[in-house]
């Protein structure tokens, strides 16, 4: 399982303002990413919104809009199964890029929690119910929350 030597993160995310932008597409496993999401971010005193959207390559345009308009750090979660077409790499590789140019075009983190599996199995090990091996919905909060401190460090 790659969640092996993952560090522990815990950030004090006060006066911090986090988008959660999801995908709709599969609901058990993206219920699990989204409660592993709300759970970190309300751990850390985080202020949260949800916005939801059809699928998962819609995730970097709402993600960019969503830091352009007041957001601190988004929590970006979807699922991509592989199937027999080249779909998935079409949309794992827009995604994941369009998430990248998200952050980068607006100085600010955006959490990966972009599920891109061989199958459902390998996703329902990682959305966070019960037992799952990993919670990569915390990972990623935990991730842009930490990341939205550290660069707020530098430009203070």
């Amino acid at each position: 399982m790659s969640g092996h030597g993952a560090p522990t993160i815990s950030s004090d995310g006060t006066g911090l303002k986090v988008t959660i932008v999801a995908s709709l597409w599969h609901t058990e496993i993206m219920n699990g990413l989204l409660a592993g999401a709300r759970r970190a971010l309300s751990a850390a005193n985080a202020e949260f919104t949800e916005i939801h959207v059809a699928g998962s390559f819609e995730l970097p345009v709402v993600s960019q809009t969503a830091l352009q308009n007041g957001a601190d750090a988004v929590v970006a979660l979807g699922v991509i199964i592989r199937g027999g077409t080249p779909h998935f790499e079409y949309v794992s590789a827009a995604a994941t890029d369009g998430l990248t140019q998200a952050a980068l075009a607006t100085g600010k983190p955006i959490g990966f929690g972009l599920l891109t599996v061989d199958d459902e199995q390998q996703a329902l090990d990682r959305a966070g119910l019960p037992g799952s091996k990993e919670d990569k919905g915390v990972e990623a909060a935990e991730a842009a929350i930490a990341s939205a401190l550290v660069l707020k460090q530098i430009r203070n």
